[in-house]
């Protein structure tokens, strides 16, 4: 089934006007289809909170559908917000007591924007421990990206992330290390996965961890689980972003620039922009730079109508067989180590 509008929050809107299946409460009350609840913690700022909503909402929905999905968007507030974005999570959003309260079958923790190696220094810190500490406990799985999985790493494993130097941007590909694992089934064995990051957990990290790799790559490991195979997924970067996530993310370091935040003009991301984008980028930064051109005049719409999308798809096969293994552990009494009762050939039980 499609996603439940269990509320007014905007997105769900926003979602069928571009075509996701939206179905309301009420329908959904009328239905014999078990439920999935999943949780969303947003720690994305103001700029990428809807937007990553959005995002997972999306991935979710166009899983396979098994059951009705309730999504439960939360925050914590030790995360200072503006004021829309702050009013936006006070209307829409749960609080954590109330996400313990209920319960969860799954969640997923987004990242979050703190440049600092050091995570200690972050004023969610101790928030942030208390929700992975319970779902640990509560959670049939937990999907963390990029920053949640740093934290992970950190708060249960010992291991702490490290500077890399130079910001890992862009769109790099990735190979498959285990094909066996239910989470990889139907995944096309090399794909390409969005980073954006200045830390890293490295591949001696995640294994001294006992993290188990699935997904490799040259600019570090992508993908991995705990060593139940199931209760924590790591994602190291950022494979829900959008089409045009990068180019918004590289009109905003242009901004940071203009504002004096940043000391120099952004590079591209790697491996994402076609050269006819670069030159257009390019001659935009001339005319920016000489003052002819403002921040407004970004061309966003001439750019966005040319770059391709080669992790859509992967992502996709890789969150439903994600949902697929929560369901089946969750409604069908399998014993942990939760992946002893799962099938590697057919992960989503559909046969």
């Amino acid at each position: 089934m499609p996603l439940i509008a269990h509320s007014n929050l905007p997105s769900f809107e926003r979602l069928k006007q571009q075509g996701e299946t939206i179905l309301s409460k009420n329908r959904a009350d009328h239905q014999t289809i078990r439920e999935l609840h999943i949780g969303l913690l947003n720690m994305m700022p103001d700029a990428a909170l809807e937007v990553t909503e959005r995002q997972f909402f999306s991935l979710i929905g166009q899983s396979n559908q098994i059951a009705q999905f309730y999504i439960h968007p939360f925050s914590l507030d030790s995360i200072k917000r503006g004021e829309k974005a702050q009013a936006h999570v006070d209307k829409y959003y749960k609080n954590f007591d109330q996400i313990k309260s209920q319960g969860l079958d799954a969640l997923i923790i987004t990242g979050a924007h703190v440049e600092d190696p050091d995570l200690k220094k972050a004023a969610f810190y101790s928030d942030l421990k208390e929700v992975i500490d319970w779902s640990y406990e509560n959670v049939t799985s937990t999907l963390c990206s990029c920053l949640a999985t740093h934290a992970v790493l950190e708060f249960r494993y010992e291991q702490k992330r490290q500077a890399i130097g130079n910001k890992c941007w862009g769109v790099f590909p990735h190979q498959v290390l285990d094909r066996n694992h239910p989470l990889m089934s139907g995944v096309n064995t090399c794909f390409n996965v969005p980073h954006s990051r200045f830390n890293e957990i490295s591949k001696t990290q995640f294994e001294k961890a006992g993290v188990k790799i699935l997904v490799d790559s040259k600019v570090g490991a992508h993908l991995g689980v705990s060593e139940d195979l199931l209760r924590i997924v790591f994602f190291q970067g950022h494979p829900e972003y959008d089409t045009i996530s990068l180019l918004k993310e590289y009109k905003r370091e242009v901004l940071s620039f203009l504002n004096k935040v940043r000391a120099d003009y952004p590079v591209f991301p790697d491996h994402y922009l076609s050269p006819q984008n670069k030159a257009i980028l390019n001659e935009f930064k001339d005319k920016l730079l000489s003052g002819e051109f403002s921040i407004e005049d970004f061309p966003e719409a001439l750019v966005s109508q040319t770059l391709g999308n080669t992790w859509h798809d992967s992502t996709i096969a890789i969150i439903n067989n994600w949902i697929g293994c929560v369901y089946q552990v969750t409604h069908e009494d399998i014993d942990k180590p939760f992946m002893d009762g799962i099938n590697p050939e057919d992960p989503l039980n559909l046969k």
